[in-house]
C-alpha cells in the first residue's frame, strides 16, 4: 500500500559558525513525535493524575509508548451530575497532564442525547437549547489552547428517533431536525474557538449519515472532519467494508477521523443483537486464539486507513480489556500484561512508520532523506535544533 503521502523531503545542511559547510558529518534525524493522530481513549490517565495510583501509572506509561492523541470524556451526565457543578478541575488537570507529554487532546462528547445531564429534563425545549449554548461556551472556551479538538455532537441520525428513554436534547432534536440542531452546536462551538478542529461523529456508516453530512455542508455547517465509530464488537470489517465506508466517505472531501474503534479478542459477541449496549455478560474473556485474530485485524485495518490520504486519525476506544461491556477489547489484559496487538501496533506506529537514522552530510554539508511527517530533533555532536515536518523543506544546523 502506499504511504509516500505520510512522508516529506527534508534537506539538511551543516554548517561550522563561520557559516561554511561541513563535509562528512554525521547527523541523527530522530523523530519525536507523529503528524498523523494514532489514539486512544485516554480515560485511564483521569484516575492516574488525580491518585498516582501505581496501577493506573503501569497502564498509563504502557499507553505512552505508542499513542500521540487522546480522549476525553465530556459526558454531560456525569460532567455535571448537579447543575452548575461541572468536573472541569480534573479534566483540565489531566489533558494538561497529557499535553506535557506531547498528547493531543480531544474532548467527547460536547452534545449527545446518551449519558445527558438527568436536570435538563425539567427545563422546556427553549432553555434546554441555551443551556446547551451554554455549556459549549464553557468548555470550548475554557479548554482553549488545552483542548482545542471536539466531537461537537455525537450520533445524530439516530438522535430525534431514539427512543430508549426520554431526554432533553432528542427532545429538542427532534424541534429543531438534526441539520437545525448541528449548525447550531457547531456555529457556536466555532465562535468559541475558531480555530478548533470540530468533529461530527457518528456509528451510523449508511448512507443515512451521508445525507445527513451533504445537508448540514448545504446548510453551511463549519465541519472541521467526519467521525466514524467502527466498535467491531459482531466481527472485524474486513477489507472490503472499510475500502468501501472510505470510498462513500472521502467525496466530500473532508479529512476522516476513526473515532472510536473496537476490535475483540475473545468469543464475538451474536450477530442478532441490534444495540450493542444490550449485550450484558458476566464475563467476557479474552483467548490466545482470539489475541491472534484480533492483532492480525488491527494491523490489516491500520495499514488501510494509514494509507488513505483522508484519514487523519485513528483511536481504539479502550485500551484496556473489559473497558465496556466487559469486553475485551483493549491492548492490555485486565492484568495489564500487553497482548500481541500491543507489540504490533507499537512496532508500526514506533517502527515501520517511524524515522530514527543516522546520515552522513555530502561535500556540500548537506544531506537529504524523506521522513515521517511530524517532530524532530536533528543532532551532531553536541549541537541540536527540533523542527517540525509537515512538507518538504530545508533546515540548517549550526555546530
Amino acid at each position: 500500500m502506499d504511504i509516500s503521502h505520510r512522508k516529506v523531503s527534508v534537506k539538511i545542511q551543516v554548517k561550522d559558525k563561520s557559516g561554511n559547510p561541513i563535509s562528512g558529518k554525521p547527523v541523527h534525524v530522530k523523530q519525536t513525535n507523529h503528524h498523523f493522530l494514532f489514539g486512544c481513549g485516554a480515560f485511564d490517565f483521569l484516575p492516574y493524575v488525580m491518585t498516582g495510583s501505581e496501577e493506573f501509572k503501569q497502564i498509563t506509561d504502557s499507553w505512552l509508548e505508542i499513542f500521540n492523541y487522546g480522549t476525553l470524556p465530556f459526558y454531560w451526565g456525569r460532567f455535571e451530575p448537579e447543575e452548575g457543578k461541572p468536573g472541569t478541575e480534573m479534566i483540565m488537570k489531566t489533558a494538561k497532564y497529557l499535553q506535557s507529554k506531547n498528547v493531543k487532546v480531544k474532548g467527547h462528547p460536547l452534545c449527545w442525547h446518551t449519558v445527558c445531564a438527568d436536570w435538563l429534563m425539567k427545563y422546556d425545549n427553549k432553555t434546554i437549547m441555551e443551556k446547551q449554548l451554554q455549556r459549549i461556551d464553557r468548555e470550548v472556551s475554557g479548554f482553549k489552547g488545552v483542548i482545542d479538538m471536539w466531537d461537537v455532537i455525537n450520533e445524530v441520525v439516530i438522535m430525534p428517533i431514539f427512543d430508549k428513554y426520554d431526554n432533553a436534547i432528542t427532545r429538542i432534536c427532534k424541534e429543531k431536525g438534526r441539520v437545525g440542531l448541528i449548525k447550531t452546536v457547531f456555529d457556536e462551538a466555532h465562535k468559541c474557538n475558531p480555530d478548533a478542529v470540530l468533529l461530527l461523529n457518528d456509528f451510523n456508516t449508511s448512507i443515512n449519515y451521508e445525507i445527513l453530512i451533504d445537508g448540514c455542508l448545504n446548510a453551511g455547517v463549519p465541519i472541521s472532519a467526519i467521525g466514524i465509530q467502527s466498535h467491531q464488537h459482531q466481527g472485524y470489517w474486513g477489507r472490503e467494508k472499510l475500502e468501501e465506508v472510505l470510498a462513500r466517505f472521502e467525496h466530500f472531501g473532508l479529512p476522516i477521523h476513526f473515532t472510536e474503534n473496537t476490535l475483540i479478542s475473545g468469543e464475538i459477541m451474536p450477530a442478532y443483537i441490534e444495540d450493542l449496549n444490550d449485550w450484558q455478560v458476566d464475563e467476557w474473556p479474552t483467548t490466545p486464539e482470539g489475541e491472534e485474530r484480533q492483532a492480525k485485524e488491527i494491523e490489516e485495518m491500520y495499514r488501510i486507513l494509514f494509507s488513505h490520504p483522508l484519514v487523519e486519525a485513528i483511536t481504539t476506544w479502550d485500551f484496556k480489556d473489559g473497558a465496556w461491556l466487559k469486553a475485551p477489547s483493549g491492548y492490555l489484559r485486565l492484568d495489564n500484561s500487553k497482548k500481541p496487538s500491543f507489540e504490533m501496533l507499537k512496532k508500526l506506529v514506533r517502527g515501520e512508520w517511524w524515522t530514527d537514522e543516522t546520515v552522513t552530510t555530502d561535500a556540500s554539508g548537506c544531506v537529504t532523506l524523506d521522513v515521517f511527517k511530524g517532530e524532530y530533533e536533528i543532532s551532531s555532536g553536541e549541537s541540536s535544533v527540533n523542527s517540525k515536518f509537515i512538507n518538504d523543506g530545508n533546515i540548517e544546523l549550526i555546530v
